[in-house]
């Protein structure tokens, strides 16, 4: 028997597959009232492998809640693959979240008195999936899938703390939800064990599997297609979070804020060259060409940048004026953030392990633009 996952194709159009909407949970008790989560809108994709960061209290595993169904929110809307979460009854929704959700939960939350192979079965009997007699076989490729084969009869205490998790996630997969939620999955692990779940999860992700991952290392990130980044209640604005990785929460809302929104159709310039840069950018959507002047009336282009980059940084930190020109790519609009030359001084100053790495970055451009000069000089000496 084989699992039925199968790899999705690198072309495949994904569809979006999680929408929350506006999603607001105030809690309330003899202290009062308390706002855990402010407006959230998120929109997921089928196959994205997504870590879910913020401090304690950010509000990370409320969000959990709203997705899974565990939880209700106070308004707003979650609809998962077309279903409307919050419009069925409470026992239609947990046969529906046995079906379409697979949970690996902080603390595991395995059953003590029933075996690993046990565990793992447990989901599928719950909604009645696979007849009884494939169960066990599912179940124990799935344990052979996370390394337990040899350990299927065990209880749970009798194995260590990672394979506890790596049996946790056996049992979430056991349904073949199409999506899985784990909370802090590596937060009591070693480095070993960690690596390994991830590596499952990265390949899980591959086969068409939304993997959502909740977790207070910043450095999990590096290992996700994606990062939601949550604070005070709040979404960090992704391009920020993904772009400046290095500074604080409060920092990315701070910039959130001061940055302005520029939208450029196809074509159009966006600096030109030997004109003054006034601002920092970074690339929200679509892609942009840097190109430099020569004999060809279009120009000669020495570097795409794409979402997630920045540019303009160089004449900021350096001086002077732009040394190429910049522009949207011909084949898609662009969405920018731009941070005046007064702001992008300011977070400078404000986060110097920023401007470190941005520093690092004009050193790599500027030598990669002194090669990109030289081999134009060649060409054109060669044609004469």
């Amino acid at each position: 028997m084989t699992l039925r996952t199968q790899t999705l194709p690198l072309s495949a159009n994904r569809k979006n597959l999680i929408e929350m909407q506006s999603i607001v949970k105030t809690f309330v008790n003899a202290a009062g009232e308390f706002t855990a989560l402010r407006g959230i809108d998120l929109t997921l994709q089928e196959g994205e492998f997504v870590a879910v960061i913020g401090k304690s209290g950010s509000g990370k595993s409320t969000l959990l809640n709203m997705l899974t169904g565990i939880d209700h929110p106070t308004t707003g809307k979650v609809v998962v693959d077309g279903v409307d979460v919050y419009a069925m009854s409470e026992s239609q929704r947990s046969l529906w979240r046995g079906r379409n959700l697979g949970i690996v939960f902080q603390f595991f939350q395995l059953l003590p008195m029933l075996n690993l192979l046990e565990n793992v079965m447990l989901p599928m009997d719950y909604v009645g999936m696979y007849d009884i007699d494939e169960r066990p076989k599912r179940a124990m490729e799935l344990l052979r899938m996370v390394g337990l084969e040899e350990h299927a009869q065990k209880l749970p205490r009798a194995v260590s703390t990672g394979q506890q998790q790596s049996a946790a996630i056996a049992r979430a997969l056991s349904t073949d939800a199409p999506i899985i939620v784990a909370d802090e999955p590596t937060g009591n692990l070693d480095s070993r064990s960690t690596n390994h779940i991830i590596d499952l999860f990265d390949e899980l992700s591959a086969r068409g599997k939304t993997i959502v991952m909740v977790t207070h290392d910043p450095s999990m990130t590096q290992r996700t297609s994606r990062t939601v980044v949550i604070s005070d209640g709040e979404l960090v604005n992704e391009t920020i979070a993904q772009t400046l990785p290095l500074l604080t929460l409060p920092l990315m809302k701070e910039v959130n804020k001061k940055a302005e929104r520029l939208h450029f159709q196809p074509g159009a310039t966006i600096l030109r060259a030997k004109n003054p840069v006034k601002n920092f950018f970074i690339i929200s959507s679509g892609k942009v060409d840097v190109v430099l002047k020569g004999k060809r009336k279009d120009g000669l282009v020495i570097s795409r940048l794409g979402a997630n980059d920045f540019f303009g940084e160089i004449e900021l930190l350096r001086g002077g004026k732009s040394i190429a020109s910049v522009r949207a790519a011909i084949d898609s609009p662009v969405e920018l953030l731009a941070l005046s030359r007064e702001d992008f001084n300011w977070l400078m100053q404000a986060s110097p392990l920023t401007e470190k790495a941005i520093s690092n970055t004009v050193q790599k451009r500027i030598k990669e633009n002194k090669q990109a000069g030289r081999r134009i000089k060649k060409k054109v000496k060669h044609k004469k």
